[in-house]
């Protein structure tokens, strides 16, 4: 029998590499994303796909009540991989963008899980990986509504694998680095919604950094892999018996994260100023 899984954000990047891989290698996948027309390509590729927006209680219900009727009521894998980066110095970022930023990387993740952590103790086992960043364990200027939005998502793992301890539900956290997506583009963009560039005392900075950044999309940084890199790191959490609460993915996860662990505050803000 087929193992199954639910993926959020399927649109493109890792979702979107992560449902192709795993429904080639005899997943059953429900693959979801927010906007019809990425669901359309998906059904036209072959998925099982459904629209799946995780700030709306609404598409939430709809969409689970459809897999989980395909699968008699059980699921053995969600993935939590919907999110975005909303750039931007924290001084220069309006409550109504961090709301929006926290709406979907955590609040939307929280919903997904509670509601299928009662389909999981009910057949007794189940994976829920939840997609975190080398960001949710150090932070980076500009970056500070994005951290504070992986912060989140590694205190609720933290939590959820003690409160699950007794169950056969495993909770693995993807702290991913750098990886070649769409993920810059889509961040440009909620950067130039939002913040006003010229008003900025970071100005300069901006458009040195955050909008250059976006023109070189990385293609020749040794520090951004392909989404495959990922991937690897979900087939070991859905298919290791007793798979790892964590996995690093990238040397910069790894190289940052040690530097979290080992260095004083005051050093570690020295390196990452430089970053």
């Amino acid at each position: 029998m087929k193992k199954s899984i639910l993926i959020t954000g399927c649109s493109s990047g890792i979702g979107y590499a992560a449902a192709h891989f795993l429904h080639n290698n005899g997943y059953e996948v429900f693959a979801t994303a927010r906007k019809a027309d990425d669901v359309k390509t998906l059904r036209e590729e072959g998925f099982n796909a459904f629209q799946l927006d995780v700030t709306d209680t609404a598409s939430i219900d709809s969409a689970l009540a459809a897999v989980l009727e395909q699968t008699g009521g059980t699921l053995y894998a969600l993935f939590n991989n919907a999110g975005y980066g909303q750039p931007g110095a924290l001084e220069d970022v309006p409550a109504e963008a961090l709301r929006e930023q926290f709406e979907t990387n955590v609040i939307g993740l929280h919903e997904m899980t509670r509601r299928i952590i009662p389909v999981m103790r009910q057949q007794g086992y189940g994976r829920i990986i939840q997609h975190s960043s080398v960001l949710g364990l150090i932070s980076l200027r500009f970056r500070g509504a994005y951290n504070a939005s992986k912060y989140a998502i590694e205190g609720l793992c933290d939590t959820l694998r003690l409160e699950l301890d007794d169950t056969d539900i495993h909770v693995v956290t993807l702290n991913t680095g750098p990886i070649h997506s769409r993920f810059r583009d889509n961040a440009t963009e909620k950067f130039l919604h939002y913040v006003d560039i010229d008003k900025s005392c970071f100005a300069k900075e901006y458009h040195e950094e955050v909008l250059a950044r976006k023109a070189k999309k990385s293609e020749n940084d040794p520090f951004t892999k392909e989404p495959i890199e990922v991937i690897r790191k979900v087939v070991l959490a859905l298919e290791k018996p007793q798979p790892k609460p964590r996995y690093y993915i990238t040397a910069a996860t790894h190289l940052l994260g040690t530097f979290k662990r080992l260095l004083p505050t005051s050093w570690l803000d020295k390196i990452l100023l430089k970053v």
